[in-house]
């Protein structure tokens, strides 16, 4: 058993056992005995089940990334960082949930939203912590984007402190200087140089 479309047991593998151990409404806990490739009598795991998200680079029309400053209470620190969102399940496709949730996200914690010529391109999804986790992050550069007219609305739960433009060149020394350091912000701007969009 597992619990997204894209991870599932294949050639090698084979889930023997799993054990609910502790669950909320946003992690689940299991004991899981599985059969890899390398250890066909199979072995014992941890694995922390949670949604999946959605990471925003918001890109202005003159090419300044938004930022948002937010309170991280398992770090004890507050930290800027690309937007980003649990995705909730959708009426439509997964692909679709994943979109909306992008969209939401930009505008609840930036007060940001796509202009009239702005696009939401995808970047790929990656495993922040996968030695304990199947959590993924989606990855999208939102370019062109403009204010809303509504401005910000944040979840209750979140304690977003500030959001301000950055331009590239100090986007780049904050991650050079370690004052960005949340995986999916890296992830993000790796993924961008890696694609040529930087």
């Amino acid at each position: 058993m597992t619990f997204h479309r894209f991870i599932e047991d294949g050639p090698g593998w084979e889930t023997l056992k799993m054990e609910k151990q502790f669950a909320n409404p946003n992690v689940q806990v299991y004991a899981v005995q599985v059969r890899t490739p390398s250890r066909p009598q199979g072995c014992n795991w941890t694995v922390v089940h949670r949604k999946g998200a959605a990471v925003i680079a918001p890109m202005t029309t003159d090419g300044q990334f938004i930022l948002v400053k937010q309170e991280r209470i398992p770090i004890r620190a507050t930290i800027w960082e690309f937007p980003a969102g649990q995705v909730e399940k959708s009426s439509e496709s997964p692909e679709a949930a994943v979109r909306e949730t992008a969209l939401r996200e930009l505008r609840e914690e930036t007060g940001y939203e796509l202009g009239a010529d702005g696009e939401l391109i995808p970047l790929g999804f990656f495993f922040p912590s996968c030695g304990f986790t199947d959590e993924h992050s989606h990855l999208f550069l939102a370019r062109n984007v403009v204010p809303a007219k509504l401005g910000q609305s944040p979840d209750e739960h979140e304690a977003i402190t500030g959001c301000r433009a950055f331009s590239q060149e100090e986007l780049r020394a904050m991650i050079a200087s370690n004052e960005i350091r949340d995986a999916n912000t890296l992830c993000a701007y790796a993924r961008m140089r890696a694609m040529g969009i930087l």
